[in-house]
């Protein structure tokens, strides 16, 4: 695998005698093949044992770390030929594949692993091309949400797409599993405005819509494309925004009157508003600067509001039905949607780099949360230093759509989406991860009561390995995924089992949480 011709350092994949091949029918997308095919491949393939430097990887400190897995090469491709080359290759020399699009896979399998692996960076395959007059985008899956968002409002400010909030998080892994953002309630989740794709499977041919089929193409958009594939890009379709939105961000503490209000925005934000109303809570925990006297802290709840029309429309709304909030004309600003955007991803800009290492657990609520079980929560999270809780109302078109419709179930019957957060900065070591990690898994446990059951649904984009994972070299059998693959997809996971089976049975692309083939029933050999 590591070349040893002179004209081929350390480093280089070699993998000769075998010709690429597409599928796909239709024409590529434009300038998705205009980058240099042709030039010095030492310059897209990295040893992370180099002296290179950064590089082109996630938060560098992540690799720094004596337990953390680390990649046998780094493949940055510039041309989707070097994705099929990559897969060819790997597969052949017995090397499991990685796939980073932005790197917020919670858990890390997007780019670790317990088995020799090659990881691929999409980070230069990043291309846009929006199409106004068709009303969609060609979108590399390199190409985080932000670029996606920038260049739609280049070429429009009345089209948006409802894709989550973070503008670093990378568009590849986002749609596949689903997708969310503060649009959800009015068009629903981002992988239902998926209308192509290009996509390298298992024997390194490129497929579109049409030569995949539509099981495989059903299966992407939101089972998750690791199990089946590297994902080159998506051809999405855009949706009508105003000309103007309206954001209002309110801050309540304790000692403000926060619990009765999130009681009441409880029975409000899922089903008492119109689905142009997304009404998100934002909790953390302030200092006694920002409190009373006599508490070193408080919990602090955000309204983080965003409507799809003008203030007074809104002012008006709220008013009819949260006037408990108290939102008034100062609280909120009209703005295009492209800069709500900005507004949504909420980064400081004193904000470090090291306080990406985090921890989060998700839960879907089905039945409004009592006031003791509130309680409970803000005892808990005055005892962590940085804890977050992000909670997103449902209701609207996402209940509306069938559970089947894509691999995320989902859908009528849920009030809003919890995503549990504890952050920590790297330079408290192992001891004080697993402080955060036990804290975090603690207040999970308390909620037990609180959220959904049989299953216990949890968001497959918030990946969380405590669900259960794999137990030998990162190889899932059916009993183990069908664990955490009915919490993720309820009754369709027996579908993605079904379509994996015919496009990839010996389970090549394969982590810790994928979905297996129906062989893996009946003994079938380990790779590794």
């Amino acid at each position: 695998m590591v070349g040893d011709g002179p004209s081929w350092p350390t480093g280089v994949l070699i993998c000769p005698g075998r010709p690429l091949k597409t599928t796909s029918s239709a024409a590529p997308p434009p300038d998705h093949h205009d980058r240099d095919a042709v030039g010095d491949p030492t310059k897209l393939i990295y040893k992370t044992d180099s002296s290179r430097g950064k590089g082109p990887c996630l938060g560098d400190f992540l690799f720094t770390t004596p337990a953390t897995s680390k990649p046998q090469f780094i493949i940055t491709p510039s041309h989707e030929s070097h994705v099929q080359a990559v897969v060819i290759c790997s597969k052949k020399h017995g090397l499991q594949i990685r796939v980073r699009s932005g790197g917020h896979d919670f858990e890390a399998l997007s780019y670790t692993s317990n088995v020799p692996f090659v990881l691929i960076d999409l980070i230069n395959l990043r291309t846009i091309n929006v199409n106004i007059k068709e009303d969609s985008a060609w979108v590399q899956a390199g190409a985080t949400l932000g670029e996606v968002y920038y260049r739609i409002a280049e070429k429009s400010p009345v089209h948006g797409f409802p894709g989550g909030a973070c503008p670093t998080v990378g568009s590849g892994g986002h749609i596949s599993g689903g997708g969310f953002g503060a649009l959800v309630r009015k068009y629903g989740m981002a992988a239902e405005y998926v209308l192509d794709a290009r996509f390298v499977n298992a024997e390194g041919e490129i497929l579109n819509r049409e030569t995949m089929g539509e099981d495989l193409f059903w299966v992407i958009r939101g089972g998750g494309v690791a199990s089946f594939g590297v994902l080159l890009a998506w051809k999405i379709k855009l949706g009508p925004i105003p000309q103007l939105v309206t954001v209002s961000m309110i801050d309540r503490t304790l000692e403000q009157g926060a619990k009765d209000l999130v009681h009441k925005w409880k029975s409000v934000a899922s089903y008492g508003v119109p689905e142009e109303v997304f009404i998100a809570l934002h909790v953390t925990v302030v200092d006694k600067n920002a409190t009373r006297e006599g508490f070193d802290r408080t919990v602090r709840v955000t309204f983080q509001v965003l409507f799809l029309g003008t203030t007074e429309k809104l002012l008006q709304l709220m008013e009819d039905k949260f006037p408990e909030l108290g939102m008034k004309k100062k609280d909120c600003r009209e703005m295009s949607w492209i800069k709500s955007t900005i507004s949504f991803a909420g980064f400081p800009n004193e904000t470090p780099i090291n306080s990406l290492l985090n921890r989060t657990k998700s839960d879907f609520v089905t039945k409004p949360i009592p006031k003791a079980g509130l309680d409970g929560i803000w005892k808990r999270f005055l005892k962590e230093e940085r804890p977050e809780l992000l909670i997103a109302p449902w209701g609207g078109r996402v209940n509306e759509i069938s559970e089947h419709k894509i691999p995320f179930p989902h859908r009528a019957g849920n009030m809003y989406l919890i995503d549990y957060v504890s952050n920590w900065d790297n330079k408290e070591g192992i001891e004080g991860s697993n402080k955060h990690v036990s804290w975090i898994r603690e207040l999970h446990d308390y909620m037990s009561p609180y959220v959904s059951k049989s299953p216990r649904a949890a968001f497959f984009n918030y990946k969380d390995l405590d669900l259960g994972k794999s137990k030998l070299n990162g190889t899932s059998t059916h009993s183990d995924a069908r664990i955490w693959g009915h919490m993720y997809f309820k009754s369709n996971f027996g579908t993605l089992v079904k379509v994996k089976s015919k496009v990839d049975q010996t389970s090549f692309f394969t982590n810790e949480q994928s979905i297996p083939p129906l062989a893996s029933l009946y003994g079938r050999k380990k790779r590794f």
